[in-house]
């Protein structure tokens, strides 16, 4: 076991494995738009489809722009939204923080299932994108 370890700690050191930290000083606030589905790319579009009954995180690039998508997965009911708190830019990553909101009081919510999802489109940045 002790040999495995040694093994192991030498391939990282000698195939340059590192950490890369997360610099969480802010930037600036970026710029984006909420897509409508049918104006998702048809390549996203099927990629969300087939994901969209479990949560998910999913960034797609295409002709300059970049799209993030977040999902909540199934619920039982309709009625429910979500919302982008933040989407600014680090030194080395794009982060974006969304919250799903649930029917509000006095709403009337279908007992439906439903698959909340967001997409948010804005210029590509070649960078990372951190989902908080």
């Amino acid at each position: 076991m002790k040999k495995w370890c040694l093994v192991m700690l030498a391939v990282c050191i000698l195939s340059g494995c590192g950490v890369q930290t997360q610099d969480e000083k802010r930037l600036q606030d970026l710029d984006f738009t909420v897509l409508d589905p049918e104006k998702v790319p048809e390549e996203l579009r099927d990629v969300l489809e087939e994901k969209k009954e479990q949560p998910f995180k999913v960034t797609y690039e295409d002709e300059g722009y970049l799209y993030i998508c977040v999902g909540y997965g199934e619920q039982q009911t309709s009625g429910y939204s979500i919302i982008v708190e933040d989407l600014y830019l680090t030194s080395n990553a794009v982060c974006v923080v969304t919250e799903l909101l649930g029917p509000g009081n006095g709403e009337e919510a279908a007992e439906a299932t439903t698959c909340p999802y967001i997409v948010l489109k804005m210029e590509s940045m070649e960078l990372s994108v951190v989902f908080k």
